[in-house]
């Protein structure tokens, strides 16, 4: 079937009017699947049905190759958009608190609990804030609705998305892709060491609480040098190498909890949002009854509100240091998961008529929000965990100053202040090897990642009463918070993976068991001795630079190729309300400008910063900062390039038109076979070569052409009747 464009515009001035506003006297019909045909007014943006006799005038035209002849810019770019919005019925979210619940699941992660608490004693306390809800304002949030919204308008995927826009910007979908999967392949390693602690806890007393004796019945050296928490880690959990050079074989009881997490990460993800849209309840819902939990019982401990204090309490002058706010903008950036290509999955399952900038809003005050609490729950078991520590520390310190100096013992023991002058006023107390307890000190103790989760956080479990009950809670938090993030990044793969259709006909199912049965395969690299450091090593080079990268492509992509006015008439269209100068500045300024900062900051602190990694040694019984191997560099260095290399080739293939896209120059005729139809493409080569072609023509043909085949559907702009 065919549609009829009418055009109030005489014929030739037709052909060549150009840009987004010269549309406003043009009416487009198109195909709905149904017995009407709506039509799109360039100057209203409405949809209103019409007779389908009206729009089969010109009859069929299926023999007919595509083509775009003699039509405006705006008049092409509106029928790509409505192909877009006409293409095979997506998969729907249940519900709105579905969808919520799933982009909290995604976004809210591991990152909230054990990094963002580090940030903010590194930087300041309190003050951290400042700079941290400023990248929040200008970066964070501009982006996250910037991905939200183009999946919801576009109804693709993220490789679709960008092909829509440009096709020589596909590479930016596939590199997305990429670097998803490579981050899935390490973040499912977590859940599983959350899987192994999470067995262990149900016991008493927990096997972290107490150092194994060896055969002579003495506690294990390596233990006793370390503490038992660390050598639960590095040698029971882990049972780690000494170096990267020596991967020691497969860990057989952490392949089989890795074998268990790709196994609930399949049946969560295998009929895509129709399966994981029903966990997303648990997994996003769950953590935050635990961390009321812990809050609850957090605060009522001794040395809680000397967390909290060491927490808030601003260090103004830290705001000076570009460091902090390069973090800031940093954990932003990480924490909402931008460029990953799940947003516009999410967003792609969502009705036309959403309001993304409400959600977007939501979220990202959910996602801030959750980060604080997160390090208030934390900080309050540390200060608890510090001040058991330091009374402690006091403890032996007087026990020894008691034997020494037994004057000074009243009523069995030595007051606090006796220790306090003593310290002070004592020679001897240099001599007595005192550790001099500081609390400030211990509590200036700043530790991040695995060794805050598995090391610190698990000593001061074992501090509280019915410990493995606490044990159990947290490791469960830990799991819902990553099974959630990792539903999500999983999601971008694989409805890429699906989208694309490299087996033709695969279910859904079947992608998604390819995708995780290659991914435990690989992912048996992080379970033998040196798996830990490649934990590293791919958090380091497969999802840092890169992603920022392809977040700063994204960024100039949607606001200065598919233009910031068709953008917000986008958001218009959807929304019912015209993005405000906030939004404007933010996109098409302020987010391109902070995410180039990042990008170049974070390619000259590689470029000055000698890679290391630290690496435990069982004699000392602690981790020592060691240079990686030129050999891990390189292999970096190929996981940095892989993560990206999609951007350029792609951009090269079709820009020389090394792929399946035939053109008929002399009559302005683009052809695309199997391949996602890009408005931009199109209007180049019209642009370029169609003004000779419409002068060739009578007035009744230059009212343009355009047939536009997808892989079920044929739309038809215009008649021809040479045949």
């Amino acid at each position: 079937m065919s549609t009829t464009v009418k055009s109030r515009t005489p014929t030739k001035e037709l052909a060549r009017s150009g840009g987004a506003d010269d549309d406003s006297g043009q009416e487009m019909m198109f195909l709905n699947g149904s017995d009407t045909v709506t039509t799109s007014s360039g100057d209203n943006q409405s949809l209103r049905p019409i007779p389908r006799a009206l729009a089969t005038e010109a009859g069929p035209s299926r023999s007919h190759p595509p083509v775009a002849v003699g039509l405006p810019k705006s008049v092409v770019n509106d029928a790509v958009l409505q192909v877009a919005e006409s293409l095979p019925e997506r998969q729907k979210w249940d519900n709105k608190l579905q969808f919520m619940l799933s982009a909290i699941g995604y976004s809210v992660g591991l990152g909230n609990v054990w990094r963002f608490p580090y940030l903010v004693q590194q930087n300041g306390g309190g003050a951290f804030l400042i700079p941290f809800f400023v990248m929040l304002l200008l970066e964070g949030i501009p982006l996250f609705l910037v991905e939200l919204a183009l999946g919801q308008k576009l109804r693709q995927g993220s490789l679709g998305v960008w092909n829509i826009i440009h096709p020589w910007l596909g590479g930016l979908g596939i590199a997305s892709t990429l670097v998803a999967f490579l981050v899935g392949l390490y973040y499912n390693v977590i859940i599983t060491w959350c899987f192994y602690y999470l067995f262990n806890s149900f016991q008493s007393p927990l096997p972290w609480s107490t150092c194994p004796l060896d055969s002579n019945g003495t506690a294990v050296k390596e233990c006793t040098a370390a503490t038992e928490t660390a050598y639960f880690w590095y040698r029971t959990a882990l049972d780690i190498s000494p170096s990267v050079d020596q991967p020691e074989g497969i860990k057989w009881w952490m392949a089989l909890c890795l074998l268990l997490s790709w196994i609930i990460v399949y049946f969560i993800t295998m009929r895509g949002i129709q399966s994981s849209g029903k966990v997303v309840y648990f997994t996003a819902l769950f953590p935050y009854a635990v961390l009321t939990i812990f809050f609850i019982r957090g605060i009522t401990l001794k040395g809680a509100g000397a967390g909290l204090a060491h927490m808030l309490q601003p260090q103004m002058h830290k705001l000076l240091d570009p460091t902090v706010w390069l973090d800031a903008a940093t954990q932003v950036f990480y924490s909402f998961n931008i460029g990953f290509g799940s947003l516009i999955a999410f967003g792609s399952y969502n009705p036309p008529r959403n309001n993304c900038v409400k959600d977007t809003l939501i979220l990202s005050v959910c996602n801030a929000a959750t980060a604080i609490y997160a390090s208030i729950v934390i900080f309050a078991i540390l200060g608890f965990k510090a001040v058991r520590s330091y009374d402690l520390c006091v403890q032996h310190d007087k026990g020894l100053i008691g034997e020494r100096f037994p004057g000074l013992v009243v009523n069995g023991s030595l007051s606090d202040e006796a220790y306090a002058n003593f310290l002070e006023f004592r020679e001897e107390s240099k001599d007595l090897g005192l550790r001099g307890c500081n609390l400030e000190a211990i509590m200036n103790e700043s530790v991040e990642g695995t060794g805050l989760v598995f090391i610190v956080f698990t000593q001061a479990i074992v501090e509280l009463p019915a410990a493995p009950f606490w044990a159990i809670l947290f490791f469960l938090m830990l799991l819902a918070l990553g099974v959630g993030s990792q539903i999500g990044t999983l999601e971008g793969v694989i409805s890429t993976v699906f989208d694309i259709q490299i087996v033709r006909g695969a279910r859904k199912e079947a992608v998604s068991a390819a995708v995780c049965i290659i991914s435990y395969l690989i992912g048996l690299l992080f379970v033998t001795g040196s798996g830990e450091y490649w934990v590293k090593i791919f958090d380091s080079f497969a999802g840092t630079t890169g992603l920022i990268f392809i977040a700063l492509l994204e960024s100039i992509a949607v606001m200065y190729i598919y233009g910031h006015r068709k953008f917000s008439q986008d958001i218009l269209q959807m929304t019912g309300h015209m993005p405000g100068p906030y939004w404007q500045i933010t996109w098409r300024f302020v987010g391109p400008v902070l995410i180039s900062v990042l990008l170049v900051a974070s390619i000259i602190y590689r470029s000055f910063d000698k890679p290391a990694y630290y690496a435990w040694n069982a004699d000392e019984g602690k981790s020592l900062l060691t240079p990686y191997p030129q050999w891990v560099l390189i292999v970096g260095g190929l996981l940095a390039t892989l993560s990206v290399l999609p951007i350029p080739v792609v951009f090269l293939l079709r820009r020389f038109q090394f792929h399946r896209l035939d053109t008929d120059i002399n009559k302005g005729v683009i052809r695309r076979n199997e391949t996602t139809i890009s408005t931009k493409q199109m209007m180049t080569d019209v642009d370029e070569y169609g003004d000779n072609a419409i002068e060739e023509e009578d007035e009744e043909e230059a009212l343009g052409r355009l047939e536009m085949t997808t892989s079920n559907r044929t739309f038809t702009i215009g008649h021809r009747d040479e045949h």
